[in-house]
């Protein structure tokens, strides 16, 4: 079971228990002072004063109800204990209201109670006198008791309310406590990612490195293959132009071959001619 689920059903079965003890003094202030009654175990502020520890108790429990609910692990269970902590509220405030008229119950059994003493007191006699001085007696150690019982309600109201803010603390510290495990883990992931980023931009420059080394050897490849091919080609151009030059050449001489070769013939044409007119 989840610790909170625990936590609650603890609170659940104190606040009952609580408030049924509450009940039954708040019952007993009601009741006190009837003529006819034994004498009283505590005191009418005494039983005042535990009411008020239990109510103050139950507060106490609906506050820590209140702040376990949110924290429970489903939606059923949360809607479920803010239905138990209203119903608490109410409850709470039926038992204030007990409470309040329990007192002027008391209120008025003792102003009975007190009317019939004071009539059996005036009524004279031994039986009056010894009457008189236990109700003195009484009234001493009343007092005393109330004065004791007094310093003790007080006592224990401020450590109610010290038990209150040290749950108040509690529950703030273990917010706190969630708030930077979680912000724990948000950084853990942040700092896988980083991880991850750094490793790709290492990755990145190692291979920016290669484009570098490999567009040098390209370039450097591309630059010798212009120089081969220019070589090349001014070497043909070159040799164009010899051959251009040799051709030139050819043609001339042979325009000079030309005219005397024409009058070679005329000589020989010319010598045939005059051997044919002495024949």
């Amino acid at each position: 079971m989840d610790e909170v689920v625990e936590e609650v059903e603890k609170v659940k079965r104190e606040w009952y228990e609580t408030y049924s003890k509450t009940q039954e003094h708040i019952k007993a202030i009601g009741e006190y002072g009837k003529s006819g009654r034994s004498e009283e175990k505590n005191s009418l502020p005494r039983l005042n004063g535990i009411a008020q520890d239990g109510l103050a108790l139950l507060s106490s429990l609906q506050f820590r109800l209140d702040l376990l609910a949110p924290q429970l692990p489903t939606d059923e269970e949360v809607e479920s204990a803010n239905t138990v902590l209203e119903s608490w509220k109410a409850q709470s405030q039926s038992l204030r209201s007990s409470l309040r008229n329990a007192n002027l119950q008391a209120k008025e059994n003792m102003r009975k109670a007190a009317k019939e003493e004071r009539e059996l007191l005036l009524g004279g006699g031994g039986e009056s006198t010894v009457r008189r001085r236990n109700l003195q007696t009484k009234a001493g150690m009343t007092t005393a008791a109330e004065s004791i019982t007094e310093s003790l309600r007080r006592t224990r109201q401020l450590m109610v309310q010290e038990v209150e803010r040290s749950t108040g603390t509690l529950m703030t510290v273990e917010e706190s406590t969630g708030v930077l495990k979680k912000a724990e883990s948000e950084y853990k992931g942040q700092r896988s990612l980083l991880m991850r980023t750094r490793n790709l931009l290492s990755t990145m420059q190692r291979q920016d490195v290669m484009d570098r080394v490999i567009l040098g050897v390209g370039f450097f490849l591309f630059s010798l293959a212009v120089l081969y091919v220019v070589s090349k080609r001014i070497g043909l151009l070159k040799l164009q132009r010899k051959v251009a030059e040799a051709v030139k050449a050819g043609l001339a001489g042979q325009v000079e071959l030309r005219p005397q070769a024409v009058a070679d013939d005329a000589r020989v044409h010319n010598a045939e001619a005059l051997m044919h007119d002495e024949l």
